[in-house]
């Protein structure tokens, strides 16, 4: 499943009422774009300290504020004492430990808060004073709502982990992420029509350069999801060599478990070989797509998009070999899912660019 663009951010609508104002919104939903960004490196710092599941409440409005007292401390610890997590992998832990992984996940729900804010209070001003491009209206509505839906599946993500295991479910983990790219993308497709519009008498690329565009978006995304199970599994802890598993292309335990479709998601070796698979498709797809796009007539500003692609997914291939081999430590993992989001980012510009005005 691919994400689908909004057809009213292109330039065949002019932004109105004015230029200054299109700037503007543009310009903000960057920002938002940013911050969404920012919120992914953040996640990833909260799952690979373990930290995701100490905050046991979800309280949308005063759980803005940590706990100010030490009894407020004390009664925060209490409650994560009571979860699975405790008993299973931190049975004995201190008030201090605990608060060391407090403080990642508060910040990142304290993130999330901000970026509803920084989202809201201007949409409703831009609506307020008709300064929202024609035609954008509608798709600023749907981003403020999914915003608040992600919170929603964040709580539904975290909750998994509070009953017989010590850990999220990788399902929901996959569904939180993918719900993040997808605002991601929203809010960046919109902004590219409104700050850097495809001019009027630029005719599309050729059209399999604009398929083969459109399949690395595709396979980039597909690639992240696999590597939502791998996050959601710790399964980049089991095979730590490269370019083999265990000593072999195919690991040993592919098959592992029955029914046969339960390895795709639920065995380890199976997931990491996956992901595996589509990092190397990955790389295919958008050198491929480098290669024709060399011989074809493109504008400077769309052979760049694709060239900068072609590099970012290589280097980012370099980074998940390094991760891997490392044992998955804490800033190289952050480097490689601010990587992924890199790459994302700019498949959705190839595609901008390659579609030509519409």
């Amino acid at each position: 499943m691919t994400t689908a663009f909004p057809k009213a951010a292109s330039s065949a609508n002019p932004p109105s009422p004015s230029s200054d104002s299109a700037r503007a919104v543009g310009l903000w939903l960057l920002v938002c774009c940013v911050m969404v960004f920012a919120m992914m490196l953040i996640g990833a710092v909260t799952r690979l300290t373990e930290s995701g599941l100490s905050m046991v409440e979800w309280r949308p409005l005063i759980g803005a504020l940590p706990p100010m007292t030490e009894a407020e401390w004390q009664r925060v610890f209490d409650l994560y004492r009571q979860t699975s997590e405790y008993r299973i992998d931190n049975a004995g832990m201190s008030l201090a430990e605990f608060q060391s992984i407090f403080w990642w996940e508060f910040i990142h729900r304290l993130w999330g808060r901000t970026i509803g804010l920084v989202f809201a209070l201007p949409f409703f001003f831009f609506l307020a004073t008709r300064r929202i491009p024609t035609g954008y209206a509608k798709h600023l509505v749907i981003l403020l709502f999914l915003g608040g839906l992600q919170g929603v599946i964040g709580w539904w993500m975290v909750k998994s982990g509070f009953v017989d295991r010590s850990d999220v479910s990788q399902y929901r983990l996959a569904v939180h992420l993918g719900m993040a790219f997808f605002i991601l993308a929203y809010l960046l497709w919109l902004a590219l029509g409104l700050l850097w519009p495809v001019p009027q008498d630029r005719p599309p690329a050729p059209r399999g350069v604009r398929r083969l565009g459109a399949y690395c978006h595709a396979v980039i995304f597909i690639t992240v999801m696999s590597g939502a199970l791998v996050a959601g599994l710790n399964a980049g802890l089991l095979y730590n060599d490269w370019p083999l598993m265990g000593g072999n292309f195919i690991p040993e335990d592919i098959a592992a478990l029955s029914p046969a479709w339960l390895n795709i998601f639920e065995n380890e070796g199976t997931v990491q070989f996956d992901h595996r698979i589509m990092a190397y498709l990955t790389l295919t797809v958008v050198s491929l797509t480098w290669i024709f796009s060399r011989r074809a007539p493109l504008a400077p500003r769309a052979r760049l998009s694709v060239n900068c692609l072609a590099a970012m997914v290589w280097i980012q291939a370099g980074l998940g070999i390094s991760t891997l081999v490392l044992m998955v430590p804490l800033p190289l993992a952050v480097l490689h899912q601010a990587g992924a989001a890199t790459s994302f980012c700019l498949s959705i510009w190839v595609m901008k660019e390659l579609r030509g005005a519409r």
